[in-house]
């Protein structure tokens, strides 16, 4: 559940209908992703070094001890892939695990929100206080400006991580947990400028609920992961699990008195209730799944085609580069389209582009870190899958990115809190 954290940032200066997008996915619902098809080849040997050199980077800098991801360049061929160990000499991190989605959920939640609009359910800039009650003074604050990020409701998650943390069965309230984003100051007046709230999502997904007089996890089965094909992801029951039944194993260290992490033995952390999260980062995936709907998300395959969804971002923050904006549950980062984040036990991010088909998703299974990493460690990848040689017959694409992999290798390296082994 993310915070951009700006203080910590460092500043860096032929398409169709796809049939079978993701090498390994077993079912595809009813709904095609309008990307160019995908070569069913592996990546290049020579790419695939260099992207796991990347990650095993990010292990290390986050505390983790293993990460699964997903690369598919449709030009060139795919990398899917465990990295790693499940937890300090354990079993090897397998590509099928199970996982947290983080603030990909978000996403989904605001997939629902617009879809129900584009059905005349309600409209995006009905007032909040008209789907949800027990929000009083808020008549101010849209449907639309959740979603984007504009409402100005602070977090809920600052003032509850701990108890999460020392009571991880605990089952909560949606609305007890809205009441602890809504009763402190804003962040900002609705519509002015983009603050990041896990509140936002919160709220949204108690519209949706009370519009459609279902279940949040009913609907986006019924309106995304359903249509989608997405089989391993879904918003589990609020009882504490492990995320699916073949997880990767979460863990979330805990600084000591100097501010240190045992980065020798992280503090193991898979097992929590799914309420905490809800409709910001409740659901559970995996990495297939995650680098799909990743495409969907950026292709707009959920919504009808004349859609405004991210017709008008606004600017993560003012000491962000120009090319990172936000809107409609989503980030733009220059061509790609995505979310990231993280929730106990894990940092996620997932981003594609809309034009090439290119699609990244990452998971490192320690949350301690910098949580802008599934972003940064998503966005390092894309950089180094852009400039995969293309496969007979193929076409390298010519649109590039706003950012190196350098620079992203070294957002991560000075937001570490953990280094690598001497020598």
């Amino acid at each position: 559940m993310r915070r951009w954290r700006r203080s910590a940032a460092v500043a860096i200066a032929g398409a169709g209908a796809l049939a079978l997008v993701l090498s390994g996915c077993t079912s595809q619902g009813t709904v095609s992703i309008d990307v160019p098809a995908q070569v069913d080849a592996p990546l290049p040997e020579a790419t695939v070094a260099e992207m796991r050199d990347a990650v095993s980077a990010a292990i290390t800098a986050t505390g983790a001890t293993g990460a699964i991801v997903g690369v598919w360049a449709p030009w060139s061929g795919t990398w899917i892939s465990g990295v790693g160990t499940q937890g300090p000499g354990g079993a090897e991190v397998t590509d099928d695990l199970q996982f947290r989605a983080a603030d990909v959920t978000g996403a989904m939640t605001c997939d629902a929100v617009y879809r129900l609009a584009a059905d005349g359910r309600f409209a995006l800039d009905d007032p909040i206080t008209q789907w949800v009650s027990n929000v009083p003074g808020h008549e101010d604050i849209t449907l639309r400006q959740l979603c984007d990020g504009t409402s100005g409701l602070a977090s809920y998650t600052s003032s509850l991580d701990g108890l999460v943390r020392s009571n991880p069965d605990r089952v909560w309230n949606a609305r007890e947990l809205m009441a602890y984003g809504i009763s402190k100051p804003r962040l900002n007046d609705p519509g002015v400028s983009f603050a990041s709230s896990p509140t936002n999502s919160l709220v949204a997904g108690l519209a949706v609920e009370r519009v459609t007089g279902e279940s949040l996890a009913d609907v986006i089965t019924e309106r995304v992961t359903d249509p989608l094909g997405l089989a391993a992801t879904s918003m589990p029951g609020p009882a504490a699990a492990a995320p699916g039944t073949s997880p990767l194993t979460g863990h979330w260290s805990q600084p000591n008195a100097d501010g240190a992490y045992d980065c020798a033995q992280p503090a193991e952390f898979t097992t929590m209730s799914s309420s905490y999260g809800q409709a910001v980062s409740g659901a559970v995936t995996n990495i297939r799944d995650l680098g799909r709907y990743a495409q969907a998300l950026a292709t707009g395959a959920l919504l009808p085609d004349d859609n405004d969804r991210f017709a008008n971002p606004v600017p993560v923050a003012a000491d962000q580069p120009t090319w990172f904006t936000a809107a409609g549950g989503a980030y733009q980062a220059g061509s790609l389209i995505g979310q990231f984040g993280s929730t106990p036990g894990y940092i996620v991010g997932a981003f594609a582009d809309p034009a090439t088909g290119m699609s990244v998703a990452v998971v490192l299974n320690n949350s301690a870190g910098n949580e802008n990493t599934g972003a940064w460690l998503a966005w390092q990848l894309a950089a180094i899958a852009s400039k995969a040689p293309a496969a007979a017959g193929q076409t390298l694409p010519e649109a590039g990115l706003p950012w190196t992999a350098d620079q992203m290798r070294d957002n991560i390296t000075a937001n570490a809190i953990c280094a690598p082994p001497a020598g």
